[in-house]
């Protein structure tokens, strides 16, 4: 793993963020957290589902170094208004307190009270330093930053996980039980897992991973993330969670009736499929359409898996376009700024597919592109997006992304 600028001008705000608060991370080691871009299903996690994406570069990195005061000390350069977060482990605020609901703060809070109540002695303290530069949403950051603060304060404690199964319960209880955040397991399994290069594929019917790397002649694909610049609250706050509810429900009603189904990914045969639909749309359309994604979504995953393994790429960017519509028709949890930008994409030779990214409501688009055109797509939204929503002319971003491991460790930095 080469060390790249990035990291380095990362270390540097990291070095500095350390002298102005007064924390020592002198001679430590810098964790480095990716974020990550699902493929299929999106929302699929909760559902059932098979699950498919890439670690991509942009990243959390946190800079650290165990202290003998037995005290967490850390600080988010991108929080500088929290100042300094310092606690001792197994003290901290209860899960769901109103008095951490708007601070990061909320997060190594949780990591603690998870590992804690999980037996795990976490009694080494720490300076730390965390910055990001992964967008506020649709890439997964909250999942990043739980992952790598957990990682840490293993590591510093001396604490061994061989399965990492365990790690990534730990991250999703992190946010289901603490935070209240009702995310699945699709964020934190595709950064953890994460290869350079590879696609990693996800069967939780044998709650196995395998790496699926592109095929041969599709060197000239490029991920390209469309920084709305619109701020997504947590999913506990947004649409996410009531459409996860939706889905709930609706499984619960089938089950009534007597359909033997135990979550939507187990629609998959065509006759089930109608007769559930034929069942429940005439009241209950919109729970329906929820259904249609995902029944359909599955259909596309297995055409996406075959389609990557051969580097079909005009196929993954069909496909991928495909997910975008139903997300936005059917599914319902995009948003007026992330449809923005995959219209401006749409319009420019070369984009193969387009659609919005993660949680929904708000925060980033993603397009698959051919090099070629990488500029071109870079350029129109340059243009056309301050036109379409004025009041984020001086936030959006677009960003071109590798596909990169989930997880590193950088030594010599600090």
């Amino acid at each position: 793993m080469a060390i790249t600028e990035r990291d380095r001008a990362a270390a540097g705000i990291l070095r500095r963020s350390a002298d102005e608060t007064g924390l020592d991370i002198v001679g430590g080691r810098i964790r480095r957290t990716s974020s990550r871009i699902c493929l299929g299903v999106e929302h699929g996690d909760y559902n059932g589902t098979g699950l498919f994406g890439v670690g991509t570069d942009r990243f959390i990195w946190m800079a650290y170094k165990p202290n003998k005061s037995g005290r967490i000390r850390l600080f988010s350069a991108n929080f500088p208004g929290d100042g300094v977060i310092a606690y001792t482990p197994g003290d901290v605020p209860a899960p769901l307190s109103a008095s951490t609901s708007d601070t990061w703060a909320r997060f190594p809070f949780g990591v603690d009270h998870v590992l804690s109540h999980k037996g795990l002695e976490l009694a080494q303290g720490i300076d730390g330093v965390l910055y990001g530069d992964i967008p506020s949403g649709g890439m997964s950051r909250s999942a990043s930053l739980t992952l790598n603060i957990i990682l840490t304060l293993l590591d510093v404690n001396g604490i061994t996980i061989d399965n990492p199964f365990e790690i990534i319960d730990a991250a999703q209880a992190v946010e289901n039980e603490y935070i209240g955040s009702p995310c699945g397991k699709l964020d934190q399994i595709m950064i953890l897992f994460a290869k350079e290069g590879m696609g990693t594929h996800y069967d939780p019917a044998t709650g196995t991973v395998k790496y699926i790397p592109l095929g041969p002649g599709a060197e000239d694909l490029r991920i390209v993330v469309m920084d709305t610049g619109t701020a997504r609250p947590g999913l506990e706050k947004s649409t996410y969670k009531t459409r996860r509810a939706e889905c709930e429900a609706l499984v619960e009603m089938a089950k009534g009736a007597g359909f033997e189904i135990a979550c939507l990914a187990d629609v998959r045969d065509q006759g089930l499929y109608g007769r559930i639909i034929e069942a429940f749309s005439a009241e209950h359309r919109s729970l329906c359409d929820r259904l249609d994604y995902i029944y359909n979504a599955q259909i596309r995953f297995d055409r996406l898996l075959e389609a990557w393994r051969s580097g079909d790429i005009e196929t993954v960017g069909r496909l991928f376009r495909a997910d975008g519509i139903g997300l936005r028709d059917d599914y319902r949890i995009s948003g007026p700024e992330l449809e923005a930008m995959c219209d401006i994409a749409r319009t420019v030779p070369g984009v193969l597919g387009e659609r919005m990214l993660g949680g929904g409501d708000a925060g980033a688009s993603g397009a698959l592109v051919r090099a070629e055109s990488v500029d071109a797509l870079k350029s129109a939204v340059q243009s056309a997006y301050p036109r379409a929503h004025p009041e984020y002319a001086d936030k959006f971003a677009v960003h071109i992304c590798r596909i990169v491991a989930g997880v590193d460790v950088l030594e010599g930095l600090i």
